[in-house]
């Protein structure tokens, strides 16, 4: 059996929505069985070991922790207050205060998941009770929180770091150029939509309030991506201190949260560990091995024979990552993909952090990409609205990710900018 008939296993099964757990163990059976000469048992126990023993692992579980404890205490509330008074005089100003308060929180969990249902939860009632229409509540909250994906510290950046050794702290750098772009877009449509809204009163007396009770929210990123940018922490010691400043804000400052709530949050956690973490074990099992079957480099010479120039490969692999966004879930994607399409980008001259770029957000869209779109799925669950509502909600806002998707891959510097390229 040829390695390469292992690409339409794994279609097969995914389009069969075959849990992408039994998928992954499948086509790593396969490949010890079939691809790999003198290959047994301790060969895969072993890989799967070394996947998981890696430092860099341990900020994931740390930062979903941090990011599930603010959002269960007053965290998203003080910043919704902060950007509310800041964008009370615009028409539309609530809608551009709830990406706001999306792109800070993302700032300081890394989940697209936690930070739309962390805002979402407040804003949603209060966008629609403010006469914005459903379609734009459901499409602004399901998108922006999107942006968890792009600006750091992205969950999806750390894992497409280990499976590719691209610098978690370059790509960090690298996801305020789109991130910023994003927001940009986002806030723009939600102004020139919402115009006739009626507009308030600036309050300078509230910001000012509305600072000091919040301050400790807004802090939080500045240590957070500041300890990281400089060197003085790395990225797991920087996961550590988001725990550790999430708990303290949370349980003693605010006493928002008791003993009781920190254990139902911990479960939570390990309840969403035990879904990843056998994901990344599998999958990198599966990376090694095809590795050192040569893989990866075959593919790189099949590109090379059929696609002449940089554009044309770069249609294909987008294709191919909207695709994978679409069918399956993001972390399965990255993990599965970026080690072997990495190697193509960089054969065809690509910056490996501008290329990790694209590829992040090219899957930042699969959030919101029927059929499987688990920010619509939770969004429509949530807010009590059908799947259709929540499809079609999201439509301007897919295009406007689609032409920050173009910005990034036509204009490197975009993300380079900020990583000193």
């Amino acid at each position: 059996m040829s390695a390469m008939v292992l690409l339409p296993v794994f279609l097969v099964l995914t389009l069969l929505r075959q849990n992408i757990i039994l998928t992954l163990a499948v086509l790593v059976g396969l490949v010890h069985a079939y691809v790999t000469s003198h290959s047994s048992i301790e060969y895969l126990i072993q890989d799967l070991w070394f996947t998981l023993d890696r430092e860099l692992l341990l900020s994931i579980p740390m930062f979903i922790f941090a990011g599930v404890i603010m959002s269960r205490g007053s965290i998203a509330a003080r910043l919704v207050r902060i950007m509310t008074a800041l964008t009370r005089a615009l028409p539309g100003g609530l809608g551009v205060a709830t990406i706001l308060a999306m792109a800070v929180f993302s700032s300081i969990s890394g989940s697209a998941i936690v930070t739309m249902m962390a805002v979402g939860a407040l804003m949603y009632p209060a966008l629609t009770k403010s006469g914005y229409s459903v379609h734009y509540a459901l499409g602004v909250l399901a998108s922006g929180g999107t942006l968890g994906v792009i600006i750091p510290p992205s969950i999806l950046m750390i894992l497409y770091g280990i499976s590719t050794d691209v610098s978690v702290t370059d790509m960090f750098k690298a996801g305020w150029g789109p991130g910023l772009l994003m927001i940009g877009a986002m806030s723009i449509y939600t102004l020139v939509v919402n115009r006739g809204m009626p507009a308030g009163k600036f309050d300078a007396a509230e910001l000012v309030q509305s600072l000091r009770h919040g301050i400790s929210a807004l802090l939080m990123p500045i240590i957070l991506l500041g300890g990281i940018y400089s060197g003085y922490f790395t990225v797991t010691e920087a996961a550590a201190v988001s725990l550790a400043y999430a708990l303290v804000v949370e349980v003693v400052i605010h006493r928002e949260l008791g003993p009781r709530d920190i254990y139902a949050i911990g479960i939570e956690t390990i309840k969403l560990l035990g879904s990843l973490m056998p994901i990344v074990a599998i999958a990198g099992s599966l990376n090694v091995i095809l590795d050192y079957e040569g893989v990866p480099q075959a593919l790189v010479q099949s590109f090379s024979v059929y696609l002449e120039n940089s554009w044309e490969m770069l249609i294909v692999v987008n294709l191919l990552l909207l695709a994978a966004g679409a069918l399956m879930d993001e972390s399965s994607a990255i993990i599965i993909l970026s080690p072997l399409l990495a190697p193509i980008g960089a054969s065809y001259g690509y910056d490996p952090v501008h290329f990790a770029i694209i590829t992040i957000v090219n899957l930042q869209l699969g959030y919101v990409m029927p059929p499987v779109a688990i920010n619509l799925i939770i969004a429509a669950t949530v807010f009590k609205q059908s799947f259709l509502t929540a499809c079609r909600a999201v439509v301007p806002f897919i295009a406007i990710m689609l032409a920050v998707l173009l910005l990034v891959i036509i204009f490197p510097q975009v993300s380079l900018y900020y990583v000193g390229r």
